[in-house]
């Protein structure tokens, strides 16, 4: 394939470019459709599940190189609730066909979670003299209590073996508007068989007390006095958005790429190219496809009604379900384009999520700039960045993603935190949680978040080199002791896949074409920036290790394969562990001038602060990729400079430097 093709072109499903399409409500009826006539859908039978099965990569390059466009498929996960088996269906939309239907083996784990089993959690503990009696002994009325269902992880319980488990947690409401996390029943929690609609065990651990401060920050009467002095900013682009949308395909300055939406794994990036403004206009590839593939959230009470909580928001949870719909002005500021997420309902109907996926432009300070001593020249240009971002609240948590595009060819994602902390009873002298408000604990906890980076660095010929910075003696070559170099690790095979961060030599791992060189005669390339923060802060040989082994490395690099989609596996909701990024690197592949994909590990371990409390201001995690190598020089030189105009002093002379006039922003 040459790197010439427009790889964003689109067009509907039918079409080459639009092979990568997320499915359209059209075709989700059509699944639903075609499984029901299958004979596999009942009144019992619940769609977890349904999303685009993506051709393997070779054929949709052969495909938009002018080859046979491969079949429109649908991946379907079933399960029936009354009892509780489940089945992983592919469904041809081309050949309107079920193609294969295989039975979910429940002792590898099971589908995800569905919304409808947590709401039927209260009924079901409401129900169960033990867990009554154990309300009524805390002096709580079931009128007043909330319930957090939560995924149960995999432990030997007995009573558990093959059996569709939900934790739950309780909590305090006071009213209406009192928000339950600042109230929680600690202490006690009981473990539910969904399918049975019954309660397998109450573990009532200790009577501890329960909180009282409210932490109802949404009402004025519980909020400081507002903050008068913030005058508006608006952010204006007279002329329009500088960014081009064809159906899901966008164009903007020299970066070109299509998007889609998953239940699963939300806002998806694609084919992500860049068009060389020195080598007229090339259009060169830098990733084939990037999203969040996973994420989890280890806690680190060891208490017995704490000690299983880790979830897996992506794999147990389907995050991208629970999307926001963004408002203009509140969750993205400036001249917005808003995309809609089209997911299914759990009874295979669609459903619209509107202005799920928002993208604008942002200033972004100083791109380059000198003054030069000889010359007199005096350049400076404005960066910018491209932001597509959307926002999904599991519970108690809000996380942002945020996908930056630059003007120099980097890439960055962010995540942002925010929401309101999972919450406990606070234990004076606990060394594994923090009190944010009186009696009220925050226990420790990690975000690690898992980023798939489908890489196709100027083309499908890639290698990771892995670079720290390295010390030199002094003594013969190093004289006088000032010299320090760098050491480069060809990554060759799976077995050397799983890479550690190491910020004391500041590593980083270039992705490099092994059969393109720049115009300097090396190896055209990107390089990517880890923020180095812990790994899985859990023992070795404890349950949520081997269920997230992604978490105990920072970069993993695979061989693509179509079916390796996920770096803690298929089906993570109560998988005892070993799937995933072990299973898949068993194999050795080389990888050393293949077709690779490159996970990231990243996120925070969180000391929950007592500013942290009642709403959490968002914190950041984030990585990034830049070109090194990629281009022939700085490939932001044809970014023109800003009208004086833009640049002027404010009217009314309010610059803030008023005696010199000048106006700096």
């Amino acid at each position: 394939m040459t790197t010439e093709l427009p790889l964003t072109l689109s067009s509907g499903p039918g079409t080459p470019a639009g092979v990568l399409s997320s499915l359209t409500a059209a075709e989700i009826e059509d699944v639903t459709r075609i499984l029901g006539i299958a004979g596999l859908v009942s009144p019992t039978t619940r769609f977890v599940y349904v999303g685009l099965l993506e051709p393997d990569k070779a054929d949709v390059l052969a495909a938009l190189d002018g080859g046979p466009v491969p079949d429109r498929e649908a991946r379907a996960l079933l399960l029936d609730v009354s009892t509780g088996a489940s089945w992983d269906a592919t469904v041809s939309l081309t050949k309107d066909d079920v193609v294969t239907l295989v039975p979910i083996d429940g002792s590898r784990g099971q589908v995800p979670i569905l919304e409808e089993e947590f709401e039927a959690i209260g009924g079901i503990l409401e129900a169960d003299a033990g867990w009554l009696a154990a309300l009524a002994a805390r002096g709580l009325d079931p009128e007043h209590v909330v319930y957090a269902p939560l995924s149960p992880g995999s432990y030997p319980i007995a009573g558990e073996e093959g059996r569709r488990i939900i934790r739950v947690f309780a909590f305090r409401m006071d009213h209406a508007d009192d928000h339950p996390w600042a109230h929680p029943v600690d202490g006690l929690c009981a473990y539910v068989d969904v399918i049975a609609k019954e309660v397998t065990q109450v573990v009532d651990a200790a009577p501890l007390p329960v909180p009282e401060e409210p932490g109802n920050f949404q009402l004025e009467s519980e909020r400081p006095a507002p903050l008068t002095t913030l005058k508006p900013i608006s952010i204006t682009q007279p002329e329009g958005p500088s960014f081009s949308v064809d159906g899901d395909a966008v164009t903007w300055a020299n970066w070109s790429f299509s998007l889609g939406f998953d239940a699963r794994e939300g806002l998806i990036l694609r084919n992500l190219s860049f068009a060389d403004p020195d080598q007229d206009g090339e259009v060169r590839p830098v990733i084939y496809r990037a999203s969040i593939a996973e994420m989890v959230v280890p806690y680190a009470d060891p208490s017995p009604t704490r000690y299983w909580q880790n979830y897996f928001d992506t794999g147990e949870y389907l995050f991208g379900r629970f999307a926001n719909s963004l408002t203009l002005g509140c969750d993205c500021l400036g001249e917005i384009r808003y995309f809609d997420a089209v997911l299914s309902d759990e009874f295979g109907r669609p459903r619209t999520i509107e202005n799920a996926i928002c993208m604008h432009e942002e200033d972004y300070g100083t791109l380059w700039k000198h003054t030069d001593l000889f010359t007199g020249a005096n350049e400076v240009r404005r960066s910018r960045r491209l932001v597509i971002s959307f926002f999904t609240t599991v519970g108690n948590y809000d996380y942002g993603f945020y996908w930056y595009l630059y003007l120099d060819g980097t890439i960055e994602c962010e995540a942002k935190l925010t929401g309101i902390l999972f919450t406990s009873s606070y234990i004076e002298g606990s060394p594994t949680a923090s009190e944010v408000a009186p009696g009220l604990g925050a226990p420790y906890h990690q975000h690690l978040f898992s980023a798939r980076l489908d890489m196709m660095v100027d083309g499908l010929a890639n290698a990771v080199e892995e670079v720290d910075a390295v010390r030199l003696p002094i003594g013969e070559g190093n004289p006088y002791g000032n010299a320090f170099t760098s050491r480069t690790t060809r990554i060759r095979s799976e077995a050397e896949g799983a890479r550690d961060a190491d910020a004391s030599v500041g590593r980083t791992w270039h992705i490099v074409n092994t059969e393109k060189t720049n115009r300097l005669g090396r190896p055209t390339g990107y390089v990517l920036h880890a923020e180095q923060n812990p790994t899985l802060m859990a023992d070795p040989s404890a349950s949520v290790t081997a269920r997230a082994a992604f978490t105990t490395k920072q970069v993993w690099v695979t061989q693509y394969a179509s079916d390796e989609r996920y770096p803690a596996g298929e089906f993570v909701n109560q998988n005892p562990g070993g799937d995933g990024l072990p299973a898949y690197m068993a194999a050795d592949r080389p990888l050393d001038g293949e077709d690779i994909v490159l996970w990231h590990t990243f996120g925070p371990t969180h000391f929950p602060r007592v500013e942290d409390w009642p709403v959490m201001p968002v914190d950041y995690a984030k990585f990034t990729l830049k070109p090194y190598g990629f281009f022939g020089r700085n490939p932001a030189l044809n970014v023109p400079a800003e009208a004086p105009d833009h640049c002027a002093p404010g009217n009314g002379g309010h610059s803030g430097h008023g005696h010199d006039g000048h106006h700096h922003h």
